[in-house]
């Protein structure tokens, strides 16, 4: 796939939680995120838990905007129907950079079911199963 100029996501500022979609390979994307002070998610210097949930979301939808999304339209609104075996090793700090890797895992009519993974370089510090609901208009 062509390298990605823009992330076709339906979040606007303060609320973009991905900065870059690295990649889409068969059935998983890739998005990076840099950790900045002025994050709504952030506290105390860290990168909180609601942050990191919203941050596997907008990759899964950063996916779905590449490869289903109308060119020069937006993505399609979701929203997170549930999450599952949620498990938070460390919180990233303001500065640092994340790299998120979502993998659908299955789809039925409109509710999308992804594992989720957040890693700080090499090391994965977050992980979750989210069952995602897309509205279609």
């Amino acid at each position: 796939m062509a390298p990605f100029e823009k992330i076709n996501i339906p979040q606007a500022p303060p609320m973009v939680m991905v900065d870059k979609l690295v990649e889409i390979v068969d059935k998983t994307t890739v998005t990076t995120f840099l950790i900045l002070e002025d994050n709504v998610f952030c506290e105390n210097g860290e990168f909180r838990e609601a942050g990191m949930i919203e941050n596997m979301a907008q990759t899964a939808a950063a996916g779905v905007g590449a490869t289903h999304g109308i060119p020069g339209g937006n993505a399609p609104l979701g929203f997170i129907g549930g999450i599952r075996n949620l498990k938070i090793e460390a919180l990233p700090k303001v500065g640092q950079e994340i790299m998120t890797r979502v993998t659908v895992l299955h789809e039925v009519f409109d509710a999308t079911i992804v594992q989720g993974e957040i890693f700080l370089n090499t090391r994965l510090i977050a992980g979750c199963e989210l069952k995602i609901f897309l509205i279609n208009n």
